[in-house]
């Protein structure tokens, strides 16, 4: 048989650190071993019933067929309604898009826009697929480092500096994965500033985990900071997160009515429509009884308080308070240069993952698979009793190094 062999452009893409890192919690779970795993971005509660009943429904009243490309109405106008809600602008069908998740509407818009030559200014710590989503469609992602000094966060003077004649996008994530970091809006307002210079850049703003924050006001959206920059702004979004839908696969996106043609006029060509059912109750979700999302807002924040707190105690780990999302980026400089009991020299992040994964039973993601060596991300998407269990396992690892 002969060699099988990829087309270049997927041997410039990298596996997904933290697809892999999900990966290897379960081959190790398959060989016997108990692990805590803190990895999974992916929200441990169950999809809420009246979700779930309007799937039913869908599937009971024949919504199995094809759809537009864009969705049944039902979710266009729940999505044009909750924008409006959010933003105070007004959108038309002209101007959303829905498809199989958040991740293919990120997708499918570097792909319609993006092409040999482009460039994209990417934050970090960043999303870990957004490089690679760039590098597969030809173009170069900027990588443009934001400390912890500046919140993680983009700054407009980091913004200016990294724009070129070339650059096609600068993509915005808050609240992040994975620092959690929220934008405020005199933040959004200043780098809304720079890119009203700029007329030649548009932002995709990631707005995934919107919902989910821990601060007194709602996130701040560049929409409604600066309404008149919304030919620029592509926001995108989707029901996992916010609605433990992730298997679901419904994300949305809202902007330039030509950027949404393309969008479409590429998924008529790739997956024809999102499933049928999933928009029915991404529908509902959007659209019906939100308790759901409070109730598991004030459970993350718990998690949130505990995890800190616990890890806060730990010598050479420095936690990082999230304002949103529910991932705890934890500095483990401290960890570096110490030896293992068996005499290894942790040297890296990813050596610090590993020792934790090997010694405490306890799976996290190095901070290097986001831009951000001399860190780790912690899921805190699980029970509290595992936090507890992982916290403990991770301080009695730490303590054994020498």
């Amino acid at each position: 048989m002969s060699a099988f062999v990829p087309a270049a452009r997927v041997e410039r893409m990298r596996e997904s650190p933290s697809t892999a890192a999900a990966q290897r919690v379960r081959e190790l779970r398959a060989s016997g071993r108990e692990i805590l795993d803190l990895t999974v971005g992916e929200p441990d509660f169950d999809t809420p019933d009246h979700v779930k009943a309007a799937a039913v429904a869908a599937m009971d009243s024949g919504l199995t067929k094809y759809t537009a490309v864009n969705g049944i109405p039902a979710l266009r106008a729940a999505v044009a309604t909750r924008m409006s809600d959010r933003t105070g602008i007004a959108f038309d069908d002209r101007e959303i898009t829905v498809g199989g998740g958040a991740k293919q509407v990120i997708f499918l818009a570097l792909m319609a826009t993006v092409e040999q030559g482009s460039e994209v200014i990417v934050a970090s710590p960043y999303w870990v697929s957004y490089p690679d989503i760039v590098t597969v469609h030809g173009g170069t992602p900027i990588v443009v480092d934001c400390p912890e000094s500046d919140r993680f966060l983009l700054t407009a003077a980091k913004l200016d500096a990294a724009i070129t004649p070339a650059t096609k996008w600068v993509i915005l994530n808050g609240p992040s994965n994975p620092t959690g970091a929220i934008y405020d809006a005199a933040e959004l307002a200043a780098l809304a500033a720079v890119l009203e210079r700029h007329p030649h850049v548009s932002v995709l703003c990631d707005e995934i985990y919107d919902e989910i924050v821990f601060t007194d006001a709602p996130s701040a959206s560049l929409l409604s900071v600066a309404p008149h920059l919304r030919d620029q702004i592509f926001v995108v979004n989707g029901v996992s997160k916010s609605y433990a839908m992730t298997g679901w696969r419904l994300g949305y996106g809202v902007g330039n009515p030509g950027l949404i043609a393309a969008i479409n006029k590429l998924q008529s060509q790739s997956s024809s429509c999102p499933s049928s059912i999933s928009q029915a109750a991404a529908a509902a979700a959007i659209a019906g009884d939100q308790s759901f999302v409070a109730e598991s807002i004030a459970r993350y924040r718990a998690r949130r308080d505990i995890i800190f707190e616990l890890l806060s105690e730990v010598e050479g780990l420095t936690p990082v308070l999230p304002q949103g999302a529910f991932y705890l980026f934890v500095g483990c400089a401290g960890l570096l240069g110490k030896r293992t009991p068996d005499g290894r020299l942790l040297e890296t992040d990813q050596d610090a993952v590993l020792y934790l994964l090997e010694h405490a039973s306890v799976a996290t993601i190095q901070g290097s698979a986001y831009g951000a060596p001399s860190y780790l991300r912690i899921s805190y998407a699980t029970s509290e009793d595992i936090l507890r269990a992982a916290a403990a396992e991770i301080a009695k690892a730490v303590a054994a190094l020498s």
